[in-house]
């Protein structure tokens, strides 16, 4: 009996692993750093608005963007600020550019700016293919990214699986409560000697993330500035983020202001695994996640002149 357990164990991990593995190859262009971060951070205000104008969860919105455009990177959304890679049809008249997709030189819609490109997104949904999701409940992340692969929207196998990945890698779903603005009453919870009234919070949101918090670092910002401007002092800054002492941090950099945790946060209970992306290091990750660096080491049998290629498969709980 214990062997035929410890088949099937085998087995359901290598199930694992190898469906992980294909998501992970269907991913379009994704990558763990700092661009990702930075585009949440610039779009994540219009993805609410469009919730709570259209009742398209802000999270599925934002992973979409992700995933469409590279983090704002592809040719379509640098060239014709087309986020969700929408092509021409129906009652379209306005501009459009030419891009070999399914078939050589399609039509895609060519927008003035981003906002006009999620908000042609969110009327995009409201047609009639769309109208089922609509009755599930704005929190329900995993039914909106299911029903848009049931639906149509994508061709990719993996679609629904890359943004349901996206939301929970990232945090997205905190975003579907409706508000990003700085809630003053938890800041001064989290960070009692922090003054919530200053410009620092009014351009620094704190997001939420595994039991911990962090800001996303702005151009101009330094470590002694963070320090001063949450109350933490230098010294626990770099040690909460595993930083050697001489570091200075650059734009879309994650600062935590707590002790990161040993583990990954239960969203990834079922699936404790990461597969390392191109020019990854093992500090991204666990920035990425919030993990310790000394505890993602530990989990996976690592010694400190351990180096990961991409591909390689590490258990992150």
């Amino acid at each position: 009996m214990p062997e035929i357990e410890e088949r099937e164990m085998k087995s359901r991990l290598f199930s694992t692993f190898a469906l992980l593995l294909f998501l992970h190859l269907c991913l379009f262009a994704q990558r763990t750093n700092q661009a990702y971060w930075a585009y949440i951070d610039q779009y994540k205000g219009i993805a609410i608005e469009q919730m709570h104008k259209y009742r398209i969860p802000a999270s599925i919105t934002l992973a979409q963007g992700l995933l469409e455009s590279g983090a704002g990177r592809s040719t379509l959304a640098t060239k014709a600020n087309n986020h969700f890679g929408i092509k021409v049809s129906g009652n379209w008249t306005g501009p459009y550019v030419l891009r070999n997709d399914d078939a050589p030189n399609e039509k895609f819609r060519k927008y003035n700016n981003a906002r006009e490109s999620y908000e042609d997104h969110s009327r995009f949904l409201q047609g009639r293919r769309y109208q089922g999701l609509f009755q599930l409940k704005i929190t329900d992340y995993r039914g909106w990214a299911r029903g848009l692969k049931a639906a149509g929207y994508a061709t990719s196998p993996s679609y629904a699986e890359s943004l349901i990945r996206i939301i929970e890698m990232y945090n997205l779903y905190q975003f579907d409560n409706g508000s990003y603005k700085q809630d003053r009453k938890k800041t001064t919870a989290v960070l009692p000697a922090t003054n919530t009234k200053s410009s620092f919070f009014q351009t620094h949101t704190l997001y939420a993330h595994n039991k911990n918090y962090f800001i996303i670092v702005e151009i101009g910002d330094n470590m002694a500035t963070i320090s001063k401007e949450t109350g933490i002092s230098l010294k626990k800054l770099y040690q909460y983020n595993d930083l050697p002492l001489d570091y200075a941090p650059t734009q879309g950099d994650l600062i935590y202001l707590k002790k990161k945790q040993k583990c990954a946060s239960k969203q990834f209970k079922k699936n404790p695994i990461h597969i390392v992306e191109v020019n990854q290091s093992l500090f991204d990750i666990s920035q990425l996640y919030g993990i310790r660096l000394k505890s993602l080491y530990k989990m996976n049998g690592f010694d400190p002149s351990h180096e990961i290629k991409p591909g390689d498969i590490l258990r992150i709980r």
